[in-house]
């Protein structure tokens, strides 16, 4: 490690430097300046001072009640049903289910907090530092992540960035947000490094990011960029640095930072960085014994049986889910003494695809639940698994459906069928655009992307399980009430 000034005293953790699971360590910088920083020609310093941004999109992403509790309840992937009293929480996540919500909702205001938290440090940072050209370049694209997941929730947003001059910022709109992400990206990614590993941003992952911007372009601006999109994941795919594991469940195993397929992964880590809470968000109450878990699941997020039912029972991806009898950590079948007379499986805890109802009694023992992700023996209530934001399996199928919007079935075909055989499923000989939807909810589930797929494939607005179909307009969330109170300035999206 490198030495460090000692002036004044600025202490800086370093949070990426190493995969999660390991203690992570700090870099003490007494009274670095920014003229020193501007001449140093050591990355490691660079590494030091963007640590706080990264935190802070590590933060609360895989926790309840945020970012990506809203992508996945809103879909036809996941539900919170209520069990009595049990998870009724003002009816917020009966609502999401069912296309109903509202400004008012605290999932709503704690997804923008999170995205507007992280980029305020960014634009902090360069701020402070506004003469060192990589590390700059390296923030500017990821505030353009950022900006990502705000254009696909809201849509119409304040960029605010180090050239703000305060005040109350105003709504951009969505085909502005559009080009100032492109723009930020493509002006940037020469000056990003060639590799960087999984927990910061470089030149393959700014290309993955246009892959995700460009395949929705037509949704955000009314211009698709299909060629665009197939460009940018053919840079991905063909850069030689990522490869599809052979086994699916390696991307998000407990140990899963030597992932050969993951590109960018948030490091969490059940002592240092904490907030990956799934175990605990959709485990029955008795499932504790299973892992051994040292704290009491919640019973809470679920798979809704139609989804489960899309999965052929040779996918191997279908292990994605928790179903059937289950039993202690030393094999004893569990008993869930306080399960309901109706429940048609009784005592012993069993979790069924099918879910009795959504509202007011659902069983407490009903729906698929989520193990696509390990959890291992003795965890904590905070994973230690990386968590992939953007993975190969995923740029894959955008080059697949790239190639298939524009008529080259060919190269749509060849690249789905990679997926499919990982899965041990047997390949396409001809492929439609209904089926490649199906074909991303299986290989994607519980990976925060279904909600804009469905947008994008003209799903969103159709009737499922305990859904009406949805007013157009429910294709972009409200914006926060609470934003707008404190943000006169800010206008509200059509329809709230």
């Amino acid at each position: 490690m490198f030495k460090s000034f000692r002036k004044i005293g600025l202490v800086l953790p370093v949070v990426f430097a190493m995969g999660a699971c390991q203690e992570l360590e700090q870099e003490v910088l007494d009274g670095v300046t920014a003229e020193d920083i501007a001449a140093s020609n050591n990355p490691n310093l660079i590494n030091v001072l963007k640590a706080s941004a990264y935190a802070r999109i590590v933060g609360s992403w895989g926790g309840h009640n945020s970012i990506w509790s809203i992508q996945e309840v809103a879909s036809d992937e996941m539900v919170i049903a209520h069990k009595g009293a049990d998870w009724e929480d003002g009816g917020q996540w009966i609502r999401m289910h069912r296309h109903t919500w509202n400004p008012q909702e605290e999932s709503f205001n704690n997804s923008w907090n999170y995205c507007y938290s992280a980029i305020g440090e960014i634009n902090n940072l360069i701020i402070s530092y506004p003469n060192v050209p990589a590390l700059n370049a390296e923030l500017k694209v990821l505030r353009a992540l950022v900006y990502m997941w705000l254009i696909d929730s809201w849509g119409n947003v304040p960029i605010i960035d180090e050239n703000s001059t305060g005040g109350n910022p105003t709504n951009a709109t969505r085909a502005q947000v559009f080009a100032f992400i492109e723009s930020s990206i493509k002006n940037n990614i020469d000056l990003l490094p060639a590799k960087s590993g999984k927990y910061t941003i470089n030149k393959i992952t700014a290309q993955a990011m246009l892959a995700k911007l460009y395949i929705n372009a037509g949704v955000y601006t009314g211009t698709p960029k299909w060629a665009e999109a197939e460009a940018a994941a053919n840079a991905v795919i063909n850069s030689g640095d990522y490869s599809l594991t052979s086994n699916y469940f390696a991307n998000f195993s407990e140990r899963n930072g030597g992932s050969t397929e993951n590109i960018l992964t948030l490091p969490y880590d059940q002592n240092n960085a904490g907030g990956f809470n799934l175990p605990q968000m959709t485990l029955h109450y008795s499932s504790q014994a299973t892992f051994n878990l040292q704290d009491q699941p919640w019973n809470g997020y679920a798979s809704l049986e139609e989804f489960y039912n899309s999965y052929d029972k040779n996918d191997a991806r279908i292990n994605s889910f928790l179903v059937g009898p289950q039993f202690s950590s030393d094999g004893k079948r569990l008993i869930d003494i306080s399960a309901e007379p109706n429940d048609p499986d009784g005592q012993p805890l069993t979790y069924t695809p099918q879910i009795n109802m959504l509202t007011p009694n659902s069983l407490r023992q009903a729906g698929a639940r989520v193990g696509k992700f390990e959890f291992a023996t003795g965890a904590a209530n905070s994973l230690n698994n990386d968590y992939p934001l953007i993975r190969l399996g995923d740029i894959i199928l955008i080059k697949a459906e790239a190639a298939l919007r524009q008529g080259k079935t060919a190269d749509a075909l060849a690249a789905v069928n990679q997926i499919r055989n990982r899965a041990g499923m047997p390949a396409y000989t001809s492929i439609t655009l209904d089926e490649l939807y199906n074909e991303r909810g299986r290989e994607m589930f519980a990976e925060a992307t279904r909600r804009s797929d469905a947008i994008r494939f003209g799903k969103w607005n159709l009737p499922w399980w305990e859904k009406q179909a949805s007013q157009p307009f429910r294709a972009l969330f409200p914006i926060p009430q609470n934003q707008i109170n404190a943000n006169p300035s800010l206008k509200q999206n059509p329809g709230y």
